[in-house]
C-alpha cells in the first residue's frame, strides 16, 4: 500500500465513523428550528434576560465557572431545607455524625467549600476549643502556629495565613520530618498514594495533626473513606466540584476533637475568626445529600457514558486533517475521561490560545481547557521559587475538552463547532 492510499483510507474511515454523528447533528438542527418557529428559545434564561451568557462547560469543575450543576436529590435537599428553622450547631453535629456512619471517620462537618475547610481546620488546630484563644484569632502569640506546606506555597493558602498560621515551605518528606517543632500546630498537604502514607508516618509520630487537600476527590465516592483508613487526621473535599452538590459547601472530616475544634472557630460562633465563612442549612443538608447519592452510583457506567461524549467529539475534529485526538483520565483533579486535541500550530498558523477564543467569543459560547488559568491571581508562584533567571521549560499547550459538565446535546454542538473552526483554521 502507498502511503497516500494508506492516508485516504485513514481519511476515509475517519469520515465513516464520523458520519452518525453528522446525522444526528442534523436532527439536532431540525429540532432546534422548529422551537424557533414556534417562537420558543433555549437562549431564553435567568441569565440571558440581565445580560450574562451562559455556556457549555467543557473545562470542567473550575470555581470561576460556577464548579458543577448540582444533583436532582441535592436540589430537592436544599428545597426541603429552606422550609425549616433549625438550630445550625445541632445541624452540623447531627451531619457529622451521619458523614462518621459513611466515611468511616470520627467526625465530619459541611464547610464553605474546601478553601473554608482548610481556614476552620488551621484555626482549630491553632486555638483548640478555648475561648480566649478562638477570639485572639489570627493573633497567635504564645500558640502553636506555624503551618508546614508539603511541596511548597498553594495558591489557596490565604486560608490557612487568614486564620493565623505561619507557612513553613518543605519539599521531601526529610525536609518535613526537620520542620516539625514545638510551634508546628499542622501540615498540610495535597499528596496521595505513597508520598501521603510517609507523610501520615511523620507526622504520627511527632503528633502533629496533617490536613489532606483533595479538594476535586470525589469521585470516587471511595476517597470518602480511604483516608481515613490511611491514619489521615483531617481531610477535606470541595462540595461544589465532582461531588455535584452546592458550589459553595465542602466537607472536612477526620478526628472528632479536630472537628470540634474546628466547629468552635467557625460560623455561627460570633467572634470566631472564620464567622465569614457562612454555610447555611440548605448547603448543609444538599452536600449530605450529595455524599448519600454518590453512594449509590455506578462510576464504571457513569465514566463510559462520559467516555462517549469525548468520543462523539472526537469523530468529528479527526476529520480535520493535520488533527490528532488522545483520551484520557487525569491523575490529577478532573478525573474524567478527557479528549487532548492537537494540531501543528505553526502549520496551521493557529494557536490553542486564538481556538480557545473562537470558542468563547461564538454562539453558544464554549468553555475548553487549555494551561491558561483566568481566575489565578498573576502573582501567585506556587510549589518551589524557581532561583536565578533559571526557567522550568514551558509544557505544550493544548485543548483539552472535559466530558463530565458537558450536558447531553452539549457534544454534538462541541464537536460541530471544534471541527468548524480547525477546518477554517487549515484552509486559512
Amino acid at each position: 500500500m502507498t502511503q497516500a492510499s494508506f492516508f485516504n483510507r485513514s481519511a476515509f474511515m475517519k469520515w465513516g465513523a464520523a458520519l452518525p454523528v453528522f446525522a444526528t447533528i442534523a436532527t439536532q438542527e431540525l429540532a432546534e428550528k422548529a422551537l424557533a418557529a414556534v417562537g420558543k428559545s433555549s437562549k431564553d434564561n435567568i441569565y440571558t434576560r440581565i445580560g450574562v451568557r451562559p455556556f457549555i462547560n467543557a473545562r470542567g469543575t473550575w470555581t470561576y465557572l460556577s464548579g458543577s450543576l448540582e444533583l436532582p436529590e441535592v436540589r430537592a435537599a436544599k428545597q426541603e431545607a429552606a422550609q425549616h428553622f433549625v438550630a445550625i450547631l445541632e445541624l452540623q453535629r447531627a451531619v457529622g455524625k451521619r458523614l462518621a456512619e459513611l466515611s468511616g471517620a470520627e467526625s465530619g462537618m459541611v464547610t464553605s467549600g474546601a478553601a473554608g475547610a482548610m481556614a476552620a481546620a488551621t484555626a482549630g488546630c491553632i486555638a483548640g476549643t478555648n475561648p480566649a484563644n478562638i477570639w485572639r484569632l489570627p493573633d497567635t502569640t504564645g500558640l502553636k502556629h506555624e503551618v508546614v506546606m508539603f511541596g511548597g506555597r498553594s495558591a489557596f493558602d490565604s486560608a490557612i495565613r487568614l486564620a493565623g498560621g505561619k507557612l513553613v515551605e518543605a519539599y521531601t518528606h526529610e525536609e518535613l520530618a526537620a520542620a516539625l517543632n514545638a510551634k508546628t500546630a499542622m501540615v498540610y498537604t495535597t499528596d496521595l498514594g505513597e508520598s501521603l502514607k510517609k507523610i501520615v508516618d511523620i507526622t504520627t509520630k511527632a503528633g502533629v495533626p496533617l490536613l489532606l487537600d483533595d479538594a476535586a476527590g470525589i469521585p470516587p465516592i471511595e476517597n470518602l473513606s480511604l483516608y481515613s483508613k490511611m491514619g489521615v487526621d483531617l481531610y477535606c473535599f470541595s462540595g461544589g466540584k465532582g461531588l455535584m452538590g452546592p458550589q459553595c459547601s465542602g466537607l472536612l472530616l477526620g478526628r472528632k476533637h479536630l472537628i470540634e475544634a474546628a466547629l468552635a472557630n467557625c460560623s455561627p460562633w460570633e467572634g470566631a475568626v472564620c464567622r465569614p465563612m457562612k454555610v447555611g442549612k440548605e448547603e448543609i443538608m444538599g452536600c449530605l445529600a450529595a455524599v448519600e447519592t454518590w453512594g449509590k452510583k455506578d462510576l464504571n457506567a457513569l465514566n463510559k457514558a462520559w467516555r462517549s461524549r469525548v468520543e462523539r467529539i472526537q469523530k468529528l475534529v479527526e476529520t480535520v486533517p493535520g488533527v490528532t485526538t488522545e483520551i484520557r483520565i487525569p491523575e490529577g483533579g478532573n478525573r474524567y475521561p478527557t479528549l487532548i486535541v492537537r494540531w501543528d500550530e505553526k502549520a496551521f498558523g493557529f494557536t490553542v490560545a486564538d481556538c480557545d477564543r473562537k470558542l468563547r467569543e461564538g454562539d453558544p459560547r464554549i468553555e475548553a481547557l487549555t494551561s491558561n488559568n483566568p481566575s489565578l491571581v498573576p502573582a501567585v508562584r506556587e510549589g518551589r521559587e524557581p532561583k536565578g533567571d533559571s526557567k522550568s521549560p514551558e509544557r505544550r499547550d493544548q485543548l483539552e475538552i472535559v466530558s463530565m459538565t458537558l450536558q447531553p446535546g452539549d457534544d454534538l454542538m462541541v464537536g460541530r463547532r471544534l471541527r468548524e473552526i480547525l477546518s477554517a483554521a487549515r484552509k486559512g
